[in-house]
């Protein structure tokens, strides 16, 4: 028997060792407000006790439908410090997503802010009895709601006599859906402890760290940023809505280390006219991810920002990639090599493993892995994949290959494929040819009905500013580029793409937008 046997550090205990060891230290700023980690540490303990003096159990799950504020991470945190499930929801969401999302994950409780509360008001009729009994708001709050604040301040501030194990639900974050109807990812707390440590390594944090979140709270991304913050003891940094100059100008203020953020919001940083104006020397490490980015702009990136630049492939199923700045200019292409601790490799339709250099569904395993999903044993089974040790795998639905090094490199999504004339085509390998042409600010190709392949591609554009050129022109240029499997039906002109909030093209929205169209 061993003499000393420390048992597994999970989230909750790492806020209670932070709130000592680093008590004056700053834990959150939002605005004006700055945060101890003495007082987050209290603030958070009275969430959890509010919570079961309102009648929560152990591991019951708590709806958190919030814009970005200190609120919102005191009280994601404060349910799991006091051994719940917190359920944050995309903000962007329609009510009867919100009401369905409640219904499906058995919430017991919801916490709301702002317009929220009355949209969750609106959906009363809808919701479970223990839920209705249950609502607590940020000022100003409706009849019958809890306040928010009045029911934290008068709570104890003492842990709650709960034991939490590793296998216990810490979070249900449901899919942005890109590719069908959202599904709950269940992370344990074993689980998000690894994300928290895995992910501090991988992206650099320190315990220096200042972390800017300017994407919404509810978003796995951003759980990765605060995760990794968490676990190095440092400093989580609000910006309540993205904004280009606010978020050069709170980098520059806040001497802001670390950020995460998807493609889009590098490019309109890029590209706004006063970027140069602005002292962003502080960054250290900075990731991108949630959709691919255009390698000119990785490049760019590399150039223009101080600090390691980090391309970040992953699911919040479980699997992440880096490409780091060691690697960024001869590996551009790629995705970067499996973080450590983790098992990936490429399958064909038959669930064979495939060779360096042949392209199949992107499969793995980490010890960050998922839980599963909620109450949906099918899209359980439908994920996985059985490796020849007899260990369940994942399958990500997304095609790609490895070179001789181990890079990974990203064909396309396996769900947006196009079989024309019993070819399989890969949007992605067009897009990359579309995206040089100087007029084009913005492409996704999606497939659309064929008399004469039954599938065909579609290249939906969106014009650089001071740009035009014809569509027919375009699609010449195109097709004169790519192979003749490639060649694009026809090019149609958008003002904007569909995205969800993380900046991901909806295609399956462009698919419906063009279903009727026949080429």
């Amino acid at each position: 028997m061993a003499w000393f046997s420390p048992k597994p550090l999970l989230i909750p205990d790492i806020m209670a060792i932070n709130a000592v060891s680093c008590s004056s230290k700053d834990a959150v700023v939002d605005g004006d407000l700055v945060v101890s980690w003495a007082e987050f540490g209290v603030g958070t303990l009275q969430v959890a006790n509010a919570l079961q003096r309102l009648g929560l159990g152990h591991g019951d799950r708590v709806i958190v439908l919030m814009t970005n504020s200190y609120e919102m991470i005191e009280a994601m945190f404060g349910i799991i410090r006091g051994g719940f499930c917190a359920v944050p929801l995309n903000c962007a969401i329609s009510n009867d997503a919100v009401a369905g999302m409640i219904a499906n994950s058995e919430a017991k409780a919801v916490i709301a802010s702002g317009e929220h509360i009355a949209r969750i008001e609106s959906l009363r009729d809808r919701i479970g009895g223990d839920v209705q009994q249950r609502l607590v708001g940020i000022r100003p709050v409706e009849n019958g709601w809890h306040d928010y604040h009045k029911l934290r301040d008068a709570a104890d501030t003492t842990a709650l006599a709960v034991t939490i194990e590793s296998s216990d639900e810490c979070n249900i974050i449901y899919s942005s859906g890109t590719t069908g109807l959202p599904k709950g990812i269940v992370h344990d707390h074993a689980c998000r402890a690894a994300w928290a440590s895995d992910m501090a390594v991988a992206l650099r944090y320190h315990s220096g760290a200042r972390t800017l979140l300017n994407l919404g709270l509810f978003s796995n991304i951003n759980w990765v940023a605060m995760l990794a913050t968490i676990f190095a003891a440092g400093t989580m940094v609000v910006q309540r809505r993205f904004d280009v100059a606010q978020c050069l100008e709170l980098i520059q203020r806040e001497k802001i280390t670390h950020t995460v953020m998807v493609p889009l919001q590098f490019q309109k940083l890029l590209e706004y006219e006063c970027y140069d104006d602005y002292d962003l020397s502080s960054l250290d490490a900075y990731m991108c991810c949630g959709s691919p980015l255009a390698i000119a702009i990785k490049q760019d990136l590399v150039a223009r920002m101080p600090g390691d630049f980090i391309e970040l492939y992953g699911l919040t199923e479980g699997l992440v990639t880096t490409l780091g700045p060691e690697d960024m200019l001869e590996k551009v292409e790629s995705v970067g090599r499996a973080c450590p601790g983790q098992y990936l490799a490429v399958i064909d339709d038959d669930g064979n493993e495939l060779p360096v250099g042949v392209a199949g569904e992107i499969v793995g395993q980490s010890r960050f892995m998922m839980a599963g999903y909620h109450a949906n044993a099918a899209a359980d089974e439908e994920s996985t994949w059985v490796h020849p040790s007899g260990d369940r795998w994942l399958r990500t639905g997304d095609v790609g290959k490895f070179d001789e090094d181990g890079f990974l490199y990203l064909v396309d999504r396996k769900k947006d494929m196009i079989l024309s004339g019993g070819q399989n085509i890969y949007p992605a390998d067009i897009e990359a040819v579309i995206i040089e042409h100087v007029a084009v600010h913005e492409v996704a190709v999606v497939g659309v009905a064929s008399k004469k392949w039954g599938e065909t591609p579609l290249a939906v554009v969106v014009l650089a500013d001071g740009h035009s050129i014809d569509a027919e022109e375009l699609t010449l240029w195109a097709n004169s580029r790519v192979g003749k499997q490639q060649r694009i039906a026809g090019t149609i002109f958008v003002d904007e793409l569909p995205r969800n909030p993380n900046g991901k093209v909806l295609k399956r929205e462009l698919r419906k937008h063009f279903a009727d169209l026949e080429y």
